[in-house]
């Protein structure tokens, strides 16, 4: 870098260099090993050009007692230490740290986020309205702003472990909401005028027909981001003010969890090793839609995976690969549905099936009989509870015999925030609360109870990830006789209880233990809390 302006000899910098205090011990050539993850303080990055720190990979990670620390992966040269004296105005310590965890870091602090750049666009460039012309649209969606928009946005969102980006118009604005933790938290919008090129531009990198603008579309999209791969389904839905687009991000590099990582406590993780451990029989996840069903079945597949059993799964989609397992997706427009699939792979003599869904009376009867003839089946359905799943293969046709004669086990679940271990802090109950919830246990409401107070770690929110609540049913002879009658499900329930963990017993356990917190409980399983 060139003096100063005004000191074109380099006087300034020499006295300088005379004046600075002596290098801390180990020498100049032998500074410190940074200790845990490298942390970077605004008043460091505010002192050093984001153009100069990426060119040079030089960190700027706190200042103290007059000194600018920094992290370096090579010795930085002497010019470079002036350089850094002088637009800092500070002397410089050096640190060692790992050159990617240097970029990343740098990523992360020097980038320009979602809502500078929309800041930055002027409302009334391009025009107040947006065009309608179709070659005009093409053109914006490859111009350099809309492009670096885009990638903006899927970067924010995989940084911030959204599940899913939305983004829908309205006849003056757009909406731009993420889904962190499984709920819609709301971002600036872009300008209006430029919600048909970033669709474009959506449907340019998925591979799907931009001028189709009135019929619904689904696309796919694989990048790569800090060494992940990443999938993106693209899905668009015509509405009277454009098209409203949902992208839904899965990472592929994904660690696949332990039964008691995802919240099952070792004792009924040992009960469900025990079931799905069985040679043949129908296992079921239930739950509503984005509550980890399928995450689960991933577990369970790779728990009993060995180069001895053969495994297949039909899915809509694909979400994440399993080593060893032959994963088929199903495809509707080319009549490939999950029971003409299903059918097809009993012929490929798998030892263990998985079906992503049973979603119809054909499917139902085809993997119960699977079953039965001695393969190892596990699928999901969308149901409230576990017992909820036979009543659900009841509607659907199957007869009692059958069920009675496959079900192995059931497990239903739910996903709760856990709470923010940076800014977790105990949290008085409401009287009213604590009387609402007495009336379903005592046991669990000694407290004390937690919650996040809100930090920039979880941005605010006072929750950082989730956890699976779970209730998990056994079928016994008591119960098989009840559902080969036809019995109510009231009957079945009060039967199914005796000793099971419930759902709701599980979540208010960990609102006890500071997992999560009763707002979390309320929030997820109100159904039964707040009747």
């Amino acid at each position: 870098m060139s003096s100063p302006k005004g000191d074109p000899t380099g006087n300034l910098r020499q006295a300088q260099r005379d004046n600075a205090p002596a290098a801390p011990p180990g020498g100049a050539g032998t500074p410190p090993e940074t200790n845990g993850a490298l942390a970077v303080s605004a008043e460091a990055a505010g002192l050093l050009p984001a153009e100069f720190v990426k060119r040079h990979r030089i960190l700027p990670l706190g200042v103290a007692q007059g000194r600018l620390r920094v992290a370096t992966a090579e010795p930085a040269s002497e010019r470079l230490i002036d350089d850094i004296r002088l637009l800092s105005g500070l002397e410089v310590e050096e640190v060692r740290a790992a050159d990617p965890e240097i970029g990343e870091k740098i990523a992360e602090s020097y980038q320009v986020t979602v809502e500078q750049m929309i800041e930055n666009l002027h409302p009334d460039r391009g025009g107040g309205v947006e065009t309608r012309n179709l070659h005009d649209i093409e053109v914006m969606a490859n111009e350099p702003t809309v492009i670096n928009l885009v990638n903006l946005i899927l970067a924010e969102a995989l940084r911030e472990r959204a599940s899913d980006i939305h983004l829908v118009p309205f006849e003056d604005s757009i909406q731009l909401r993420y889904r962190i933790d499984g709920l819609l938290q709301q971002r600036p919008p872009p300008p209006k005028q430029l919600h048909a090129a970033l669709v474009s531009r959506v449907k340019i990198m998925a591979d799907m027909n931009i001028a189709e603008r009135f019929m619904p579309q689904d696309g796919h999209i694989q990048i790569h981001h800090r060494g992940a791969r990443v999938d993106i389904r693209v899905g668009t839905m015509p509405t009277i003010y454009g098209e409203s687009m949902v992208l839904r991000l899965l990472e592929k590099n994904g660690k696949l969890l332990t039964a008691v990582e995802l919240g099952l406590d070792p004792q009924r993780a040992t009960l469900l090793t025990r079931l799905v451990g069985k040679p043949h029989g129908l296992f079921l996840a239930t739950g509503p839609t984005g509550s980890g069903k399928t995450t689960t079945l991933y577990s369970i597949l790779s728990g009993i995976y060995t180069p001895e059993k053969k495994i297949l799964t039909i899915e809509d989609p694909v979400e994440y690969e399993l080593a060893g397992v032959a994963q088929i997706p199903v495809r509707p427009n080319r009549d490939f549905t999950f029971a003409t699939g299903l059918r097809s792979i009993l012929r490929q003599d798998p030892d263990v099936v998985m079906v992503g869904e049973i979603r119809d009376s054909e499917t139902a009867e085809i993997a119960i009989r699977a079953a039965l003839t001695g393969h190892q089946v596990f699928s999901t359905l969308h149901t409230n509870d576990s017992v909820g799943a036979v009543t659900r293969l009841l509607d659907m046709g199957v007869e009692a015999f059958l069920i009675s004669s496959s079900l192995e086990g059931v497990l239903a679940q739910r996903l709760v925030r856990r709470i923010c271990t940076d800014c977790k802090q105990a949290a008085p109950v409401p009287a009213a609360l604590r009387a609402r919830l007495s009336e379903f246990t005592t046991d669990a409401l000694a407290g004390p109870f937690y919650a996040g107070a809100g930090c920039e770690a979880c941005r605010g929110t006072g929750y950082r990830g989730r956890i699976g609540i779970f209730e998990l049913l056994a079928l016994n002879s008591e119960l098989r006789e009840l559902i080969l009658h036809k019995r109510s499900s009231a009957e079945l329930k009060t039967v199914a209880q005796r000793g099971m963990v419930t759902m709701q017993q599980d979540a208010l356990g960990k609102a006890a233990d500071g997992t999560t917190t009763l707002d979390e409980v309320v929030r997820v399983v109100s159904g039964e809390l707040t009747e």
